[in-house]
């Protein structure tokens, strides 16, 4: 006989209720899994950040056995272009640097190209990204520290780099159009005089140190203790730090459960490095120093806050709720600073209570899981009683010193457990993420919620503009991107989960709310701008782009970012502003990346353009680089054969686009020859024709390009001509001057052909009455959709019914029909997809890659080999790196074999980074 309670009964029908029975008990919700673990740790020590989204885009994670610790990025899939987490790359240099003990923290500087690990014992490993996003070399080893329980690290933070960038405070909408506000952000001290990397440490034991770097990449530290009160104030939880401009303000949080304030200031000497004096031996190493210790202690806390219950002792209530609460989160808040004087709000102590997740509460009522308890770190003049001045002084004109005072504001609370608080947005956000995998967004400055969109007309951030994450599963750490358009969550199993921001945009009924989703772009704008000014990755904002916007609705986001960056567009005559420009080739590269399908496809035309002015600019840029990098060497250094063998795969590439553009725009005056000679007929014509060549010589920013190209290959006959040349560097330069011998046009018919262009698009403005003021409308109508305006097409119709019949005589007509210009990757005929599909071009060099047949033996190593890749002396290694962005590769030596190879590359910033701005991603390893 079975037993009764085998297949279950309810217990509503044992009582012949229909309803449920209501006992008034809350819900049995099991915690998250991996919760309650994940809050000791938070409990117990305060530098415990699992997974980290660095600036430059790569996320670094530690292992669930944290053992290892493995980066990850996102990228472009060149077989379909889809944007995903690449595969994981374990670092195992960090593994045996630590020898065996638990890694428990890693951090990110500012710039996001140095990474710092902690591991239980208080030991500091430190890393960089010298050439690709999962390539990562050992700067710092662990060993240097001592295993010390005391040691552990309780606070950490990397001090700021001694660089103005331009950033955005808002965007507000003025007379129906958006208006940014740039302005140029100045550093907050302390900073290395050399501009190396340094990292200050809190330690349980109550120390602080700063390891830094030499000038000679050496690593050194200085230490000293943190002033307390008594024994047990120096047995440190948890401390924050962050750079004022009253120096460094440090908030610690003992066992004894006090929270102190510290300011510190840290000074250099000397205080100035030059690196000119270095070279004569004649300058000394910065050594810092710590001066001005300050502290002021917090007496303990309540939780929650009730300063409300009048008539009582606040320090008396409360006492069994308050010591069900642990601090799990002590953080710094400095608002983000709207202002180029570098002023800041007033900071603010944000500590993070939560109770356990299994805490049983005995006759208490329901108490939140979490508190947040914030205190406004303010200075003033403490008041004393009136009785004070009837007593006679024996000093005059006594002054009293200000005082810090903490100042206790409303606690947030919430029936969830917190699981991170982080500032996102370049300090604009304040982002709190629970343990149910949501995340909610406050305002830094006034602590109010980003529910909703209150105000259309000015924007601040994505989260203010009405963007946020969807639920999803749960995740016990958390990392957002370097614009916060994306977050990493990192499950109790080891997991990486990718988070993307959504926008309903005010639809309702399948219709956009127009006002939301104009301020959805703006704010999507101002993050995109304020990358560009810090430098910073927005592969991100690209994810975001191409999952939530529509085609149309990118070309307008593309006219906001034009406007935003005051990109002007219109180069007919400023030429040498289109070098100098900061910013053209990031809209380029965006704007590119928007219409990339896959490698094997040809871009759409709007696409197209901008990838084919990007590398105009690249062969631009690098003939000036080529003439000037020897110069000022005494005596003067031998041509590097690596330099002139890049030389000459970019000039082999320009002839031939020359070529292709050329024989296009032959066609294309064949093609319109029969067209009728009435001007309608021509527009009609004209409406349907999308032609690269084309948009590339009507554009001003390209054709200023091509002019800079011109000039430079007319300077390798003159320049160098006579240059002493040895070896492989005579051989490549003499290829140079017979591809330039043996192409079927000149240089000069090159000139002219431009110069014919200018002089159409000079009559067709100035006959439609379009001065300065209106040309850059066109211009930007060119770039961003790729259309010919109405106000070129008689300059269209100049160009092909005059200035190409002017030049035939002076071509080779035929060598120009039956040039193979396949490698170029522009066409859509099925001979370039062919080539696309069998072969690669270097992005760089702009020499085909011939890959080697697969299992033939290539000598290549995987990506566990490549930690600290050419960091043993004298090993040189051949790599392949493609790019994240665009997909395209480039093969280099790594160390390069000369200095010109290595100043030449970094020049031209494609060191860590392909010519479209995306991060390199070393694909395959190293070739020995």
């Amino acid at each position: 006989m079975p037993l009764i309670m085998e297949d279950g009964i309810n217990v509503d029908d044992l009582f012949g209720e229909s309803a449920s029975l209501e006992l008034g008990l809350p819900p049995n919700t099991p915690p998250a899994k991996g919760l309650a673990q994940r809050l000791d740790e938070m409990r117990l020590v305060g530098c415990c950040q699992k997974i980290a989204w660095s600036r430059l885009g790569c996320v670094a994670y530690i292992s669930q056995d944290a053992s290892r610790v493995n980066v990850r990025h996102l990228q472009c899939q060149k077989s379909d272009g889809k944007w995903t987490l690449s595969d994981e790359t374990p670092l195992n240099q960090v593994a045996d640097a630590h020898d065996g003990h638990a890694l428990v923290h890693l951090c990110w500087n500012e710039s996001g190209s140095e990474l710092a690990i902690a591991d239980t014992s208080g030991r500091v490993s430190i890393y960089s990204i010298p050439i690709a996003l999962n390539s990562v070399n050992g700067a710092r080893q662990a060993a240097f520290d001592a295993a010390d329980d005391g040691a552990q690290i309780v606070g950490m933070t990397w001090l700021n780099q001694n660089r103005s960038v331009h950033s955005f405070y808002q965007a507000a909408k003025v007379q129906g159009r958006w208006a940014y506000s740039p302005f140029r952000r100045r550093p907050i001290a302390p900073f290395h005089p050399v501009n190396k990397a340094a990292l200050l440490c809190i330690t349980r034991s109550g120390s602080m140190k700063l390891l830094y770097q030499n000038p000679d990449n050496k690593w050194a530290e200085i230490t000293t203790e943190l002033k307390n009160t008594s024994y047990s104030d120096r047995l440190l939880t948890h401390a924050a730090l962050v750079a004022t401009q009253a120096g460094i303000l440090i908030a610690t949080h003992s066992a004894c459960q006090k929270i102190s304030i510290y300011r510190v200031s840290i000074q250099w000497n000397p205080p100035q490095w030059d690196p000119a004096q270095q070279k004569q031996g004649s300058q000394p190493t910065p050594v810092p120093s710590f001066r001005s210790i300050h502290s002021k202690v917090e007496m303990p806390y309540n939780i929650p806050n009730n300063r409300g219950a009048a008539g009582e002792n606040p320090d008396e209530q409360f006492t069994l709720t308050n010591s069900l609460y642990c601090l799990t989160s002590l953080q710094i808040i400095l608002p983000a600073s709207d202002n180029s004087a570098g002023s800041t709000p007033s900071p603010w102590i944000v500590a993070v209570f939560s109770i356990p997740p299994h805490a049983i509460l005995h006759q208490q009522p329901q108490v939140p899981a979490s508190a947040v308890i914030r205190w406004q770190l303010e200075t003033g003049i403490p008041t004393l009683h009136p009785k004070f001045d009837e007593v006679a002084s024996k000093k005059s004109n006594v002054q009293i010193k200000p005082k810090t005072i903490l100042r206790r504001l409303d606690d947030i609370t919430s029936d969830r457990h917190v699981i991170s608080v982080d500032q996102t947005e370049y300090g604009n956000v304040l982002a709190v993420s629970y343990d149910d995998g949501s995340i909610s967004f406050y305002d830094p400055k006034t602590m109010a919620a980003f529910d909703i969109l209150d105000d259309a007309n000015t924007v601040t951030s994505l989260a203010q503009a009405g963007f946020n994450y969807p639920l999803d599963a749960p995740a016990v750490h958390i990392g957002f991107s370097p614009s916060a358009c994306a977050a990493v969550g990192l499950d109790s199993d080891g997991q990486i989960h990718l988070r993307i921001m959504e926008h309903s945009y005010g639809a309702e009924n399948g219709h956009y709310d127009e006002n939301k989703f104009s301020a959805a772009i703006a704010s999507l704008t101002l993050a995109f701008c304020r990358g560009c000014g810090g430098e910073v990755n927005t592969d991100d904002i690209l994810l975001l782009l191409i999952r939530q916007l529509p085609q149309d609705s990118q070309t307008g986001f593309l006219n906001e970012v034009y406007r935003a960056l005051s990109i002007n567009s219109n180069f007919t005559t400023e030429h040498d502003k289109l070098m100098n420009h900061p910013y053209i080739s990031r809209a380029l590269s965006i704007q590119a990346a928007l219409g990339f399908k896959n490698k094997y496809k040809t871009r759409s035309i709007a696409s197209n353009v901008p990838w084919a002015i990007i590398q105009l600019r690249q062969a631009a840029i690098i003939y000036p680089f080529f003439f000037q990098y020897n110069k000022g060497s005494q005596p003067p250094e031998p041509h590097d054969p690596d330099v002139l063998r890049m030389v000459l795969g970019n000039t082999k590439w320009i002839l031939d686009f020359f070529l292709y553009t050329l024989n296009e725009l032959f066609d294309l005056a064949d093609e319109f020859e029969s067209v009728p000679a009435d001007q309608e007929a021509f527009n009609q014509k004209l409406k349907s024709t999308a032609s690269l060549p084309l948009i590339v010589v009507l554009s001003s920013m390209s054709r200023a390009f091509l002019r800079f190209i011109c000039r430079g290959l007319r300077g390798i006959h003159s320049g160098y001509a006579n240059a002493p040349l040895t070896g492989d560097a005579r051989i490549y330069y003499t290829e140079i001057c017979h591809a330039l011998e043996t192409s079927p046009v000149r240089t000069d018919v090159y000139e002219k052909l431009l110069a014919g262009v200018d002089s159409a698009v000079r009559h067709a403005y100035t006959g439609a009455g379009f001065g300065d003021n209106e040309r850059p409308g066109p211009e930007k109508e060119l770039l961003v959709s790729s259309r010919i305006p109405p106000v070129l097409v008689t300059a269209v119709s100049t160009i092909l019914r005059q200035t190409i019949p002017s030049i035939k005589a002076e071509v080779d007509r035929m060598a120009i029909f039956m040039g193979d210009y396949s490698w170029l990757g522009f066409g859509s005929d099925a001979r370039t997809e062919a080539y696309r599909r069998s072969r690669e071009v270097d992005i760089i060099k702009k020499t085909p890659i011939f890959r080697a047949v697969p299992g033939a033996g290539t000598g290549r190593l995987g990506t566990m080999d490549v930690g600290d890749l050419g960091a043993k002396s004298g090993t040189q290694g051949h790599l392949s790196r493609r790019c994240v962005r665009c997909c395209e590769v480039s093969e280099a030596v790594y160390p390069p074999r000369s200095v010109p190879a290595l100043r030449m590359i970094y020049k031209l910033g494609h060191l860590r980074s392909c010519i479209c701005g995306g991060m390199w991603d070393l694909e395959s390893g190293l070739m020995i």
